[in-house]
Formats: structure tokens, C-alpha cells, sequence
């Protein structure tokens, strides 16, 4: 049960996914629209807070996709969301993509163990595993990024009967889990909805584990890329 009203979006991978929680009902967005995000997001936002007859300062927070994914999508996901938070004097919650995808396995499957993975490009994953608690996934370990070829014990860490793989990381390299007999990939969930970040913001900002717009990160994972120049131009 969700108690407070909530807007959350997420624009950090090619999907683009906005959600709103008012007064009990929950209106939703969810398109695959790469390099639209910036044009499209601000005119769904409206469009949501239109149909459920409210405006940004009748809710009590804003909750947003803080990465890890594309370099420019979460940027996008960070200002628009610092960008209403300021408007409206509103706090913010921050989510992992990765959590979030990790959140709708579980919702829609029962999985305890979840092993999310978003395509990090450059032969590399963003990867991370979590396990439930109460409800709603927790990260165990740490997030990283690494080659999927390297996945080991290390990172595969369970030995539940039911645990499952989601997300783009696993569908561009499939094999990275060959040698791991108890996890399924669920070809279904590839990209992050903000719809599953609702009981992470919800009980975030019921403890009052918040932040000020101007406070609000992204959470890149990888901090640095090594970029192959053309030959003269170092």
C-alpha cells in the first residue's frame, strides 16, 4: 500500500517511464523512445498530473531514476527531476535503475533473488543483486560494472531454488549466466518502469531519507570512460 502522493521518472536508458500516485489511483507512462527523452518527458509529466486532476505542489515527493545508463539519460533523469522538485519546493528520492527492475521481478514473479544487468556498452554490464525484504529489493553487495565474461561466485552469490536475471545486460550477453544452474533470464523485463520505483520512494520518504533538489546525484557506476580518439586528435 502506497500512502503518499508521488511523481516518479525515470529516463535513463532508451525507455522513458513516468508515474503518478494521487490520492490512491496511479496514472502511468511507459515508451521505448531513444533520444527523445528530453523533448517528450515534461509534457508527459503534465499530461499525468492533468488526468489526476492535481498539480506538482499537492504531492509530497518526487522520486527519480538515478542510474546507472546512459550517460545522457541520467542527467536528464536528475535535472528534470531537481528542475520540478525546485518548482514546487518538493524533496526527492533518488532509486537504482537496477533496483528497479529488480523491484518489478519480484512484484510480478515472487523471485527472492533478483540479478538485474543493463547493457553498459563498451563489452562491459552494469550489474547488481538483490534480495527481498519486506516486500521490496535490497542490494546485496555493491553495484559495479565488469565484463559479463567475468560474472563468478564472487557476484553470483545465491543458491535460491528461484532466482532470476532481468534487464538489457542479460539479453545482449545471454551466455554470461551459462554456468549458473538455479537463475532464469526473464526475457520480459529488460528496461527500468518507473512504476516499480513507488515502494522505494514511498517508504524512503516515510523515514525521511531525502534530499534537496540541490543535493539530488546520479548515479553513474562507471565515473570514467576511456574514449578511442582518432589518430591526431589526442
Amino acid at each position: 500500500m502506497i500512502k503518499s502522493n508521488i511523481l516518479a521518472l525515470d529516463a535513463s536508458t532508451e525507455a522513458l517511464s513516468i508515474v503518478l500516485h494521487f490520492e490512491g489511483q496511479t496514472f502511468h507512462h511507459f515508451e521505448e523512445c531513444p533520444q527523445q527523452h528530453s523533448q517528450k518527458i515534461l509534457p508527459l509529466v503534465d499530461e499525468l498530473l492533468n488526468k489526476a486532476q492535481c498539480k506538482l505542489k499537492d504531492l509530497d515527493v518526487i522520486g527519480f531514476g538515478q542510474g546507472p545508463g546512459s550517460f545522457t539519460g541520467v542527467r536528464i533523469s536528475v535535472a528534470i527531476a531537481q528542475g520540478l522538485a525546485y518548482s514546487a519546493n518538493l524533496p526527492l528520492v533518488g532509486v537504482s535503475t537496477l533496483a528497479i527492475m529488480a523491484q518489478q521481478a519480484y512484484e510480478q514473479t515472487q523471485a527472492p533473488v533478483v540479478y538485474s544487468a543493463i547493457d553498459a556498452r563498451m563489452g562491459e554490464i552494469y550489474f547488481a543483486q538483490y534480495q527481498v525484504n519486506n516486500a521490496r529489493m535490497e542490494l546485496v553487495n555493491e553495484e559495479c560494472v565488469i565484463k559479463p565474461d567475468l560474472l563468478s561466485k564472487e557476484h553470483i552469490s545465491s543458491e535460491e531454488l528461484h532466482a532470476i536475471a532481468v534487464g538489457t545486460g542479460f539479453k545482449s550477453y545471454p551466455d554470461a549466466l551459462k554456468n549458473v544452474s538455479n537463475i532464469t533470464i526473464n526475457t520480459a523485463i529488460t528496461l527500468p518502469d518507473a512504476r516499480y520505483m513507488l515502494s522505494h520512494v514511498d517508504t524512503a520518504f516515510l523515514k525521511g531519507e531525502v534530499v534537496k533538489a540541490s543535493d539530488a546525484q546520479p548515479k553513474y557506476v562507471r565515473d570514467t570512460v576511456t574514449w578511442k580518439k582518432l589518430p591526431g586528435r589526442e
